[in-house]
């Protein structure tokens, strides 16, 4: 494992454990039409977003920096600017995190702190009213 064992990376079982949330979440968003309007922002395989979420998601748990070691700085509003991103998008991608979350077998108390720091991310990420 990659991270001090009492960072969120390390507390969450390292890097597979990352790529378990992950999959669950995009698993999840393909299959569920409860998820469809944030399904429709990606492409028709999801195998580069979920490495890039994966990656992203190590570093921002206190893990190692894959995305940064590929990509350089995350620049997340940026880089979703080109879609567009509102109160429904934002709401449906927490709730198929806050899902996944489940799915994976993610402590709820460790969740529910994680949730907290996606939901303040989510709401920035908005780039459009509606």
């Amino acid at each position: 494992m990659d991270g001090p064992a009492t960072s969120p990376f390390g507390i969450l079982g390292g890097e597979s454990a990352v790529r378990a949330l992950v999959d669950a979440f995009y698993d999840r968003m393909d299959v569920d039409e409860a998820y469809a309007g944030i399904r429709a922002l990606h492409p028709p395989t999801l195998d580069s977003s979920r490495d890039k979420l994966a990656w992203y998601l190590c570093g921002w748990l206190g893990g190692p920096q894959r995305y940064v070691e590929r990509f350089g700085r995350p620049r997340l509003r940026a880089r979703h600017l080109p879609y567009a991103i509102g109160r429904s998008e934002r709401d449906q991608w927490l709730a198929c995190m806050r899902a996944a979350l489940g799915d994976a077998g993610v402590e709820p108390g460790f969740a529910a702190k994680r949730m907290g720091a996606f939901e303040g991310t989510a709401d920035w990420m908005r780039n459009r009213e509606d």
